[in-house]
């Protein structure tokens, strides 16, 4: 097999991304998926392996921002569009454009590499840890009901259809990044794709549909959903399917809530990519009757290990030294000492003894709070070289909030 990796050119995304779309099982997307995904690649940071004249391999990455703990937003490449052929599986395809990348993104100074994954278990290898998860929800709204928070009755909501509204969701949206770790500060372009409603993916239910919280005049929540209508021999038996809600204070977000578990004619709601933490768990008065999973959801890399752990804060002071393995960047290999507080946080190289050994993956899995050091201890992944390390850094690490990614990407 003689191959080439190199940058994709412009002139080559269509059949670039055909390739892609062929590994992800050769169902074409709708125009407008493909329409959008073309103005959004970053074809300067999309690279592929080429053999005999076709792709075989495809990789891109986009130029992020994300909220990480203490409310910094961090420069980040959200590692995308990667597939292998079938046909050139096992035989370094992915590798080697792993290898690239992150060249790349360290050439960048991006301190930062995040990814979603169709598999879990294929970029532990390449140093990315799960870093959060996201709750999903089938909810039976007939044996369950949302107890309101007061002022709940104060809040006025609103069909509004889904474009017109577009700006003022995604005002609110801006508003309340960095209230969690993980969340993605969105460039211009990209507030086009919550709007997204190509029939395929409906599932049979309606268009998209909005409806607005509002208060005084004020725009404080929104929630974008399908109606699923359904009848069977004890009559309607629908499905509401969220696209996604959002809100300012409890209120508003309980109003928008209720609203969903009152919709004539549906007995359930499925609700996917909720934070692990969601506030609906407490407004719910069964939560047995809300079909709760937990999966992974945003993988972390940290490609330049002193500037990722500088770039947040910390719960509580800390003040330990760690021996990281890193195969893939060696660059990150060997002690480093992290000294910081809610204030700030210094990392620099250390001669010193190590105070905990693990992996630049499991770094990755900690860093944005979701995932505790002591849990990653007690599955043989972090090892405590000095005693009261772990409970020190474990600590220190943790975020108040769950990190979440609203959105794929």
């Amino acid at each position: 097999m003689t191959t080439e990796l190199r940058v994709l050119r412009r002139e080559e995304w269509d059949r670039w991304y055909g390739r892609l779309e062929l590994a992800f099982g050769g169902v074409p997307e709708s125009p407008s998926e493909r329409e959008l995904w073309n103005e959004l690649t970053e074809c300067e940071r999309s690279i592929g392996v080429r053999d005999g004249g076709e792709w075989v391999g495809t990789a891109g990455a986009f130029s992020f921002r994300v909220s990480v703990p203490g409310g910094a937003f961090v420069p980040a490449a959200g590692v995308t569009m990667v597939s292998v052929a079938a046909t050139h599986r096992r035989r370094g395809v992915l590798t080697s454009m792993m290898r690239r990348q992150l060249d790349d993104v360290r050439a960048l100074g991006e301190p930062l590499a995040l990814l979603t994954a169709s598999e879990p278990e294929i970029y532990g290898r390449f140093g990315y840890g799960i870093a959060t998860h996201q709750l999903n929800l089938e909810i039976d709204t007939v044996r369950a009901r949302i107890t309101a928070p007061p002022g709940t009755d104060d809040v006025r909501l609103r069909f509004a259809p889904a474009a017109e509204s577009a700006e003022a969701c995604e005002a609110l949206y801006r508003s309340t990044l960095g209230s969690r770790p993980g969340m993605l500060a969105r460039t211009p372009g990209w507030e086009r794709l919550p709007l997204l409603d190509p029939p395929a993916l409906r599932q049979g239910a309606s268009a998209m549909q909005c409806v607005l919280a509002e208060r005084d005049g004020e725009v404080v929540g929104y929630v974008r959903f399908h109606n699923k209508p359904d009848w069977d021999a004890s009559g309607p038996n629908g499905s509401i399917l969220l696209r996604d809600i959002d809100a300012l204070d409890p209120a508003a977000y309980a109003a928008l809530w209720r609203f969903l578990f009152g919709i004539d004619l549906t007995s359930r709601i499925r609700a996917r990519n909720r934070p692990v933490d969601d506030p609906l768990l407490h407004l719910v008065s069964d939560v047995r009757r809300c079909g709760v999973r937990v999966r992974d959801s945003l993988h972390a890399r940290l490609v330049d290990v002193g500037a990722a752990l500088e770039a947040r804060t910390y719960r509580t002071p800390v003040d330990v030294v760690f021996e990281v393995e890193d195969a893939f960047c060696p660059w990150n290999e060997g002690r480093w000492r992290l000294s910081g507080d809610a204030k700030g946080a210094s990392c620099e190289r250390a001669a010193g003894p190590a105070d905990l050994s693990l992996d630049v993956r499991e770094l990755g899995a900690a860093y944005l709070g979701g995932v505790t050091l002591s849990s990653l201890a007690g599955a043989g992944r972090v090892r405590e070289l000095r005693g009261g390390a772990l409970a020190e850094a474990s600590t220190a690490f943790a975020s108040d909030v769950a990190p979440w990614l609203p959105h794929g990407f």
